[in-house]
Formats: C-alpha cells, structure tokens, sequence
C-alpha cells in the first residue's frame, strides 16, 4: 500500500490535517473573517426562522426569505430615516447647549470654573482630547466599514438562503467527487460546528430579551418616546455580546438628553453599565452554561480569553469554538442541531 493510501485510510490523521488545513486558510483571510462570519450567522437564522416557520404554514421556502429580508431592509430604512436625524440633531443640540453655558459671562465668578480653567491650561488634557478625536474618527471609520461589511453579508447570506435547496442539491456533488474524502472531512466539521454555534446563538437570543425587557422597562418608566421601536433597536443591538449593550448606549443617551436633559444621560449611563454588569458577569456565563451544559467557570474563562483575543469576535465564537473542539478532542458533544433544508419550495 502506498503511502498516500495510507495517509486516506488514516481517518484520524487525514482529518487533523484538514482540520489544520481549515484553520490555515482562515488565518490567510482573517481581514475577510467580519463578513465570513456575519455570513454564516445571517444565513443560519434565516435558515432556522425558515424551518420554524414551515412546521406551521406549509408556504414555499425562497417566498417565506423574501418576505424576512424585505422586513429586515425596512426596518433598516426606517431607523435609518427616523433616528438617525433625530440623533443627529440632538447631537448638535447638545454641543450648542455646552457651549453656550461655558460662554456664560457670569462664570468668571464661579471658583468651580477658575479651577477648572486653570487646570486645563496647565495640564496635558488638550492633546488628550485631540487623540481622543483622532480615536473617534478612526471609529467612524470603521462603523462606516462595518456597515459595507454587513451589507455584503446580507447580499451574500440572501442569495444562499433564497435558493438553499438548489444550494445543498450541488454542495452534495463535492461529497462524490474525486477529491470526495476532503470535502467529507470538511462537511464532517462545518457539521459539528454549525451544531455548537446554533446552540450558543440560541443562548444569545436568551440574553438579548432579557436585557431588552429590562431595558424596555427602565426606559418606560423614564416616558422615552417611540417605545416598541427603542425596544426593537435594543434587542437586535444585544445580539452582539457585550459589545451591544455599550453601542445601545449612544442613541439612547442623546434621545434622553432631548426627553429630560442631562439628568436622563445620567439614568440612562447608570442603566447601561447595569446592563453591561449583569450580561457580562450573570447572563452570558449562566446562559452559555445552560445551552452548553459547560461549567460556569470554563464558560466564563472562555468568554474572557476569546475577548482578550479576538476581541468582540472572540465573544461571539469563542464558546462554539471551544466546544467544537472538545467535540473533535472527544471531550463533551453537544446533543445534534441539524439546519432543516426544504425539498418543497
């Protein structure tokens, strides 16, 4: 026997070199990993809603994902052109207002001022403020990045999930192709991981109503206008671990500020470090454990390491990684999850 029939009749080894192969070319295209990974996430919920979905009402599936991205295009339109003016205007209300009370004339007679005053000449804040400005506008840059990046995966994901059965009916003819032994060791770990990660994002749609109740709650107590819409931008920002509930954070503070001035900013700043307190420190460890059936301790410490890492990212895939592996490793699995394709469209 050759060597290179050896190498295919070692099932064990053949796939710890795909599996390095795999993580190889991941590593070559990590600049592409956003819109690889938003991809995969927009095509797995479509994917699953699509399922749901035709449990209850036998309708045709690529008729069921037209329907879901022209409501998710227009609930994108209408955020756009209803808050982001809105924002927009607060925002420069809001620098007005500063700079009409600092150009006070009386404040020459406040002690409070004075200090104030003479503390920023003397002190280095100035170029502080200009890296911090240097620091927001890099920002900007990138949310304007994110945004084509996000675009392109709802193009990308649309595209797979509207013809998902013709989809799967030609991916099948990689499985008995020539070369059908890689592709098979692919198909087996794309498997186990769209079975890990289904059950994380399950857990994160735990934590993202959560945190929207509580916030929604806090916000009508407060008479924020516009309700259910806030509700709806809270939610969907809360899909993104941790990281969401800062974002949230900025269009509701200027929305406050318009309500009841700087004293909703500041109830509104205290909600949010509650809600980044307790979906950090409680929810993401609790519900992770839950879906997982994973320690606590092992959830938490992966959820840190996976931040440190990969930053938001690392938070996102850091738990169906890690559980991926002690799949592969032979550790724990995690009970089978199988996105339902739809013979009948």
């Amino acid at each position: 026997m050759s060597l290179w029939k050896k190498f295919l009749a070692n099932v064990e080894l053949r796939r710890f070199v795909v599996l390095i192969g795999i993580i190889l070319v991941l590593f070559l295209a990590r600049h592409m990993m956003s819109i690889i990974l938003l991809t995969f996430i927009f095509t797995f919920l479509v994917l699953q809603l699509v399922s749901f979905v035709r449990r209850w009402v036998k309708l045709p599936a690529p008729l069921i994902v037209m329907v879901v991205y022209a409501l998710t295009i227009y609930l994108l339109y209408s955020a756009v052109t209803k808050y982001l003016p809105v924002i927009a205007d607060q925002t420069v209300k809001m620098v007005e207002s500063v700079y009409q009370f600092y150009q006070n004339p009386d404040y020459e007679t406040n002690e409070v001022f004075k200090w104030l005053n003479s503390y920023i000449k003397t002190s280095d804040i100035m170029n502080q403020f200009k890296g911090g400005v240097a620091v927001a506008l890099n920002y900007l840059g990138s949310i304007g990045m994110m945004g084509v990046t996000f675009f392109f995966s709802l193009i990308l994901s649309f595209f797979f999930t509207v013809e998902s059965h013709h989809m799967f009916q030609f991916s099948r003819l990689f499985l008995t192709s020539r070369y059908a032994w890689l592709f098979q060791d692919i198909y087996f770990f794309a498997k186990k991981f769209v079975n890990t990660f289904g059950v994380v994002i399950e857990a994160q749609v735990f934590i993202a109503i959560t945190n929207t109740v509580l916030t929604t709650i806090f916000l009508g107590i407060m008479k924020m206008p516009q309700l259910p819409t806030l509700a709806i931008m809270v939610f969907l920002l809360s899909m993104i671990p941790v990281a969401g509930v800062i974002i949230s954070c900025v269009p509701l503070a200027l929305i406050g500020y318009s309500v009841g001035g700087i004293q909703y900013v500041a109830y509104i700043l205290i909600l949010i470090v509650i809600i980044h307190a307790l979906e950090a420190y409680v929810l993401n460890p609790q519900f992770m454990a839950s879906r997982t059936k994973l320690p606590i301790f092992y959830t938490f410490v992966v959820l840190l390491v996976g931040e440190r890492l990969f930053g938001t990212w690392g938070l996102i895939v850091g738990i169906p990684v890690f559980t991926f592996f002690l799949d592969i490793l032979g550790v724990k699995s995690i009970g089978n999850r199988k996105v339902k394709q739809t013979e009948k469209h």
